[in-house]
């Protein structure tokens, strides 16, 4: 999701919430603590140097159970966030601790922000000579073509 989405969203709605995708939520009375943009500037497995850049969110369940966050206060922290660091309209990056740090994608479902899951992957599969993944079929999926198979005493054995 990117930040335009977000800011398009957040006049729509009466609170602010996050949910993971395992269905738990973040405590309603979390705080963003940061709103920036992060850069990653990396060399890949097969050689070529790339560039990621998002938008991050940091996420953090704080003692201050009488704080909730209005959607037009988190709004105002990302108006300031744009104007002062000049943010770009970039995909969005959650971070936020459960366990440990983790890193979310971000999607809304009508009501909720959702915290998606990040995968890792091989961005230079071909240089790495990771065989293509096959694709997969169940037997009963194929097509009984009996005038392509052979019957006994066809003579095509």
């Amino acid at each position: 999701m990117k930040l335009s989405e977000v800011k398009q969203i957040l006049p729509t709605l009466e609170n602010v919430e996050f949910q993971l995708e395992n269905g738990t939520f973040v405590p309603e009375h979390f705080h963003v603590t940061e709103v920036g943009v992060v850069t990653k500037n990396f060399i890949d497995c097969g050689g070529v140097i790339r560039t990621e850049k998002a938008v991050n969110f940091q996420l953090w369940d704080a003692n201050d159970f009488e704080h909730r966050l209005k959607p037009n206060k988190l709004l105002h922290i990302i108006q300031l966030s744009e104007d002062k660091l000049n943010i770009e309209d970039l995909e969005i990056e959650v971070e936020y601790q459960n366990s440990t740090i983790g890193k979310y994608d971000l999607e809304f479902n009508g009501k909720t922000f959702i915290l998606k899951n990040k995968t890792t992957a091989c961005l230079a599969q071909d240089a790495c000579g990771i065989p293509a993944e096959k694709q997969k079929i169940n037997l009963t999926q194929l097509t009984n073509d009996t005038a392509s198979c052979c019957t006994p005493n066809s003579g095509c054995c």
